[in-house]
């Protein structure tokens, strides 16, 4: 199938973005459990690069959904959010049919 350019480069941000996200959890549950160090000032920038990315969709999403036990649902929730918008770019019948 092919896709118009537009939609190209709109899945190909999403697709980084969904990327974008899993490092940001996996670097969250290292610094947690100390594998990382977030002093050093390499691992703080990368932090801090992960952190501006990913709380500006994070946030509205933790005020609806409060971690829970001190569980953030919000990576999940963006997650499946970003999974279901590829799906529709490339296997919903309707928008296939109109180029997407």
């Amino acid at each position: 199938m092919s896709m118009n350019p537009i939609a190209y480069l709109i899945y190909v941000v999403v697709d980084l973005y969904k990327w974008v996200v899993i490092a940001a959890v996996i670097a969250s549950w290292l610094a947690a459990f100390n594998v990382i160090n977030p002093n050093n000032n390499l691992v703080r920038a990368a932090l801090r690069v992960l952190i501006a990315l990913t709380e500006p969709v994070f946030r509205p999403i933790r005020r609806i959904i409060p971690p829970i036990s001190g569980l953030d649902l919000s990576p999940l929730v963006v997650f499946i959010v970003i999974m279901t918008i590829e799906y529709a770019m490339t296997e919903w019948s309707p928008l296939a049919a109109i180029g997407w």
